[in-house]
């Protein structure tokens, strides 16, 4: 009997398919054949089978990404949408994406009056509209033998191996990490071969153009996909900036992005990721970073934008002294929900990390989310490890769920987790009006000092400055 006959009727995900014998759908025949108990298991989630026949036919498949997409769509064959059953969503609710129409972002037609980012202060800036490299609206500065960021498809054999071999064999994530490796267009890379620092920023701009009106039950659905490869001594810069058009500054669409970083021994990575996305759209971020031996990657993250804003956060180290800080900073000053789902993990002796995290929810429908574990394996001895969390909750009905978790299993190591939820203390205000600072200046002042505490951690002026005035107009609106 065919598997085909056993999906229940599909759900109200609506995307017309150009063919009922694609490679995909062959291919759910082909494992479907196998038994009656299989072909259940495999095919019991009809709208997570035509999302991903949506994906294959909405784009071709690269030759280089062929192994890719024939993983992803694997995975995806025995995957389920996730619900609030399951402890990775259990506070973090997508039942909207469910809900929605969702319709694959076609490939854009860029002019000259499409300019996402104001670039003149990064030699490299590279353009992403809806998951698409647009090599038209990018800039690339003349970068030291061997440098390459772009395209896969222009990247020559050499590198493209050493490439391909990377970006297939790190490990993924969960059913979004497989919906992006199925639908991405292209690969944009970063590669920094040894011993090359980099002395620029490389700029990458994500950019939504298609988006629903607000009330539609569409939801346009791209798929960036970005590997950064930065061999033994060597360092860049990278700058994320998620937006979109002004004419979709409240636009229904939803970003799920994937960013893979390998740093070879003694390298360094510094990430500035900013998202700013519409407030009704969905945002799924996976950034997943293997370190080598006594290299460093360093993370500064601010992310206000987004109905949902989701950023599954995967590191391992993977050689003795090895650093890793991470400092995130998330508003919720709407109906929003800003998630931060982290992983890191010790493998070796004398590793090191930092992680900071903050939430401001000024909205009495606002929730953040922030779950962070942190493994210290058998063989990672000396290791030395601190994890925070602080929450701002300044309406009485905003919500933070906070999970700090440390696994230790080595026996000689430095580690400690803390986490502090509250509104402004009272003796905070109290100085300042005994200084005639009247209540409300005092409040902002006191919260845009707690959230400073991340955004002074970027490296450049610009994006500091950039993004205190957007905090600036979440938190007071009267400012704009």
């Amino acid at each position: 009997m065919s598997g085909i006959a056993l999906i229940p009727a599909p759900c109200n995900l609506v995307i017309a398919s150009s063919s009922s014998s694609s490679k995909f759908q062959k291919t759910i025949r082909t494992k479907t054949r196998v038994s009656l108990n299989n072909a259940i298991s495999i095919s019991s989630d009809p709208f997570v089978l035509e999302l991903a026949e949506a994906l294959e036919d909405s784009v071709p498949t690269p030759q280089p990404l062929q192994n890719l997409r024939e993983a992803s769509s694997e995975s995806l064959l025995s995957s389920s949408w996730p619900s609030r059953r399951d402890e990775p969503f259990r506070f973090t609710d997508i039942s909207f994406l469910r809900s929605s129409q969702i319709l694959p972002a076609p490939i854009p037609t860029p002019t000259p009056t499409i300019t996402p980012f104001s670039t003149s202060q990064f030699p490299c800036h590279i353009s992403i509209v809806d998951g698409h490299f647009i090599s038209s609206l990018s800039e690339t500065s003349e970068f030291p033998d061997g440098v390459y960021v772009g395209s896969l498809s222009n990247l020559n054999s050499t590198v493209a191996e050493r490439v391909l071999e990377l970006v297939c064999g790190l490990e993924g994530g969960d059913l979004f990490w497989s919906i992006n490796g199925m639908g991405a267009p292209d690969l944009t890379v970063v590669y920094v071969p040894e011993g090359c620092h980099l002395q620029s920023p490389v700029h990458l701009g994500y950019f939504s153009l298609q988006g629903s009106k607000e009330g539609s039950n569409a939801l346009y659905l791209s798929n960036p996909r970005v590997l950064v490869v930065v061999e033994k001594g060597g360092e860049v810069d990278i700058i994320e900036e998620f937006s979109n058009d002004e004419e979709n500054e409240n636009g229904c669409y939803w970003t799920n992005a994937a960013l893979e970083v390998v740093i070879g021994e003694g390298g360094k990575v510094r990430h500035s990721y900013i998202q700013t996305q519409s407030p009704l759209a969905a945002h799924i971020k996976w950034t997943s970073v293997r370190q080598e031996a006594s290299s460093t990657y360093e993370l500064t993250e601010v992310s206000t934008g987004g109905k949902l804003g989701r950023h599954n956060l995967h590191i391992k180290q993977l050689g003795p002294e090895t650093v890793t800080e991470l400092s995130t900073l998330h508003l919720s000053a709407g109906n929003q929900t800003q998630d931060l789902h982290s992983s890191l993990v010790f493998d070796h002796p004398r590793g090191y990390s930092r992680q900071l995290h903050k939430c401001i929810v000024t909205h009495s429908q606002g929730q953040a989310v922030f779950d962070g574990n942190v493994k210290v394996n058998r063989y990672a001895q000396q290791t030395d490890a601190g994890q925070l969390t602080r929450s701002l909750l300044l309406e009485p009905r905003a919500t933070v769920n906070v999970k700090p978790n440390l696994q230790i299993i080595a026996d000689d190591v430095k580690c400690s987790h803390g986490a502090a939820i509250s509104d402004l203390e009272q003796s905070q205000l109290l100085y300042f009006q005994a200084r005639g600072i009247d209540s409300e200046t005092a409040r902002r002042v006191l919260i845009f000092a707690f959230g400073g505490e991340v955004i002074d951690k970027f490296p450049y002026s610009s994006i500091r400055d950039k993004v205190r005035s957007q905090m600036k107009s979440l938190l007071d609106p009267s400012s704009k």
